[in-house]
């Protein structure tokens, strides 16, 4: 049985972006008297800051779990499902969040590193990390484990 890995990365640059935008947002709101636009923009910044400010992945002998925030936006990766993996290097235009990039989805909060699951279905999985290698050692393990 191996043993879980756990890893939680901070979106320093999401954070910083939302230190920049919240401020006028509220600015805005103080500025308009509470006007409904700007008063709504402020929560959707304020949820999106709190819902993507981090990205927790947990590898176990069944599962790679990755989870935003306090856990409004998760993923599980069966480890049956998964072809192979490698460390993967995203381009910078790809972006921060869930998004769908050409031949996948990815899921990242900061920085260009990631790992890439190639599903036995074909589809393709990127998760964002600041530990690639860590990571990748433990899917690794992970599979060893589920299919030996």
């Amino acid at each position: 049985m191996m043993k879980p890995y756990v890893h939680t990365q901070v979106g320093s640059v999401l954070l910083a972006i939302y230190g920049v935008v919240i401020p006028i947002v509220v600015y805005l709101v103080g500025v308009t008297g509470f006007a409904l636009l700007p008063l709504a923009a402020l929560i959707l910044v304020v949820l999106a800051a709190v819902a993507f400010a981090t990205l927790r992945v947990s590898v176990d002998d069944r599962i790679i779990l990755i989870r935003f925030g306090p856990g409004v936006f998760s993923r599980a990766f069966s480890l049956g499902d998964i072809d192979t993996h490698e460390v993967v290097r995203n381009r910078w235009y790809y972006g921060l969040g869930i998004r769908y990039i050409p031949g996948g989805w990815l899921f990242a909060v900061s920085g260009l590193s990631a790992v890439e699951l190639q599903m036995k279905n074909g589809k393709r999985y990127r998760i964002g990390t600041d530990d690639p290698e860590g990571l990748s050692d433990a899917i690794t393990e992970a599979l060893r484990g589920s299919r030996g």
